[in-house]
């Protein structure tokens, strides 16, 4: 876990897509960060209850079990990993307007295609806690 004063930072990202998965590995990695990726909300949830993390970054549409419902039953877990970050990833901005994704129990919202600076932006802000801006499309 990093020291939230700039150190690096453990982020689990879940995505269904390997590709996406690779890209935002090789981002994290190039700013001294540690990825631990998965392809499914099930393994998700199975790494946050066995592993602490400073941040999740978390797919919104991926079959069996979506983003939204990985973050419900986060947040009605018991442990200490309902309180860990969570980032909602997608590039569907229609559905629902990032303030939306606050009420479902993310921390922030970042559409795709990922921008360096959005994202890394993003990050964080989630990993210092504390206030936040209100959620905003970071890109």
């Amino acid at each position: 876990m990093s020291d939230l004063k700039g150190g690096p930072l453990r982020v689990l990202h879940c995505d269904d897509d390997p590709m996406n998965l690779r890209v935002v590995q090789e981002i994290l990695e190039a700013f001294g960060h540690s990825a631990v990726a998965v392809l499914s909300g099930a393994e998700a949830l199975d790494h946050l209850g066995r592993e602490a993390f400073d941040v999740v970054l978390m797919d919104i549409h991926m079959p069996e079990m979506g983003g939204i419902e990985v973050v419900q039953r986060l947040r009605a877990s018991v442990g200490p990993e309902r309180n860990t970050p969570v980032i909602a990833l997608t590039a569907d901005v229609l559905s629902r307007r990032p303030q939306e994704y606050a009420a479902l129990g993310f921390d922030d919202f970042v559409s795709k295609p990922i921008l360096v600076s959005g994202l890394m932006a993003s990050i964080h802000r989630a990993a210092a806690g504390g206030a936040r801006p209100p959620l905003s499309r970071a890109s």
